[in-house]
């Protein structure tokens, strides 16, 4: 397996290559399956709508959520078309990383005219 930055490096190409051929407008998903589909095109290892369940503290199961990509098994994607990102936005990716017990995130905003991507590494 590759080092999580050459990961994030050759994801944050794929991504951006993505954004200007595809431009702002479309729908998460489509940005989604386009993500997915050239990613496993280069050879990574991809899992799409990953579910990820979130525990109380004695190990009661209190939620659910679904993650939009899971590469490699050690790097979770979120996909967003909006505007703008948003602390909202930081709060789910971040939420994520805790409920996985992961280190490593992105949150990638295709709706915007300019790309937009923000790396997270949970530390605690």
């Amino acid at each position: 397996m590759m080092e999580i930055l050459d990961l994030v490096n050759m994801i944050r190409q794929i991504a951006f290559a993505i954004h200007v051929y595809l431009g702002h407008g479309h729908l998460e998903k489509v940005y989604e399956n386009a993500l997915v589909h050239r990613m496993r095109k280069a050879g990574l290892r991809v899992e799409q709508q990953v579910p990820i369940k979130v525990y109380d503290e004695d190990g009661t199961l209190i939620g659910n959520y679904i993650a939009d990509i899971l590469v490699e098994g050690v790097l979770i994607i979120e996909i967003k078309a909006a505007g703008e990102l948003a602390p909202e936005h930081e709060a789910q990716i971040l939420g994520y990383l805790k409920a996985t017990g992961m280190q490593h995130g992105l949150l990638i905003n295709f709706g915007s005219y300019r790309f937009q991507i923000r790396k997270y590494i949970r530390t605690a």
